[in-house]
């Protein structure tokens, strides 16, 4: 202060001139005391569940939070409508077997024998036709026939000649018993019938929600009543036995980190960390998020990595907690 007057430095002084400078020492000393540990937040294994099909909802029976066991029915739709299409779809599986047996079977005798009768009938009718024909043959050459006469019965045997054929032929028919391609065409088709029964009752189940797996309930974002679009998340479940950290580490110091290192991860709000090894670690590098940033440790390209918390304490942290993960040193493991 020197060449200042001694009451302009006063005046100085009480209007706050060296609060700031206080303050701004106070804040670089506090630098020190930073948490130590590379940056990340604590998240778990997600199981996401979706609508198979945009049914209403019907009822739920778990609620947020809840642990639920393997197999265990969480929620489920409204299934009316696939139950419809399936009950149609059984009925055409049973047609179509039906007829398919039918086939395999061949004629009943029955229509063996109805098919043998028409064909004497038909036979009978031709004899008959062809003695008509005779006669009037004989007239006309004596004259005593018009032409027309015996054009007409000439015109009515072939006709029943052609209706013996046609009865022979189907008689033949049946005998031979059905083609081996209208066998394959009714085995495709009680096939394409099943297998449309089989997806209708995979859907019809899937309308009734279970958990693939152990956790523990984290979102039901539908209500009863509501339709949720097909694909839309029904529920939300936090799988796993533990949580795990994910941070991210600056690329100096990539290169001495490798998968199953062992890791201390401080969780904010708790004081005693817990212990973790590392998941798994990026191969591609990303850009620093900006809460990463700190000082002249901030590096531009970061590794994303996970690793798992272990200890029963670490089953029952919520997700989305800021974390800061310790490297622990072989000599300190």
């Amino acid at each position: 202060m020197r060449g200042r007057p001694w009451r302009e430095w006063l005046r100085w002084q009480r209007a706050g001139g060296l609060a700031p400078c206080f303050m701004l020492l106070a804040l670089l000393g506090g630098c020190d005391d930073a948490p130590a540990g590379l940056p990340g937040s604590l998240e778990w294994d997600r199981l996401a569940l979706p609508a198979e099909a945009s049914e209403p909802v019907r009822r739920w029976t778990v609620h947020k939070g809840e642990r639920v066991a393997a197999g265990q029915l969480l929620l489920e739709l409204d299934g009316r409508r696939l139950e419809a299409e399936r009950e149609a779809a059984k009925s055409q599986v049973d047609e179509a077997e039906a007829l398919l047996a039918e086939l395999r079977h061949g004629p009943r005798t029955e229509t063996l024998a109805a098919a043998r009768a028409e064909l004497d009938r038909a036979r009978a009718e031709a004899h008959l036709a062809e003695l008509s024909l005779r006669r009037q043959q004989a007239l006309f050459e004596r004259r005593a026939a018009a032409e027309d006469a015996r054009d007409a019965a000439l015109a009515e045997r072939d006709r029943r000649r052609a209706e013996a054929a046609e009865a022979a032929a189907h008689l033949a028919e049946l005998e031979a018993g059905t083609r081996a391609e209208r066998l394959d065409q009714a085995e495709a088709a009680a096939a394409a019938a099943r297998h449309r029964l089989e997806s209708l009752t995979v859907s019809r189940e899937r309308l009734i929600v279970r958990a693939p797996r152990p956790g523990r309930v984290d979102a039901l974002p539908f209500r009863p009543g509501d339709q949720p679009p097909a694909g839309a998340t029904l529920v939300s479940l936090l799988v796993g036995e533990a949580p795990y950290a994910r941070f991210f580490v600056p690329a100096g110091r990539r290169a001495s980190l490798d998968v199953g290192d062992a890791l201390r991860v401080h969780v904010e709000g708790i004081a005693e960390p817990f212990d973790a090894v590392l998941e798994h670690i990026r191969r591609e590098p990303a850009f620093t998020p900006f809460y990463a940033l700190s000082g002249e440790d901030a590096s531009r390209l970061v590794y994303r990595a996970e690793g798992r918390l272990s200890g029963e304490r670490a089953r029952t942290l919520p997700a989305g907690l800021p974390v800061r993960v310790e490297i622990v040193d072989d000599g300190e493991r």
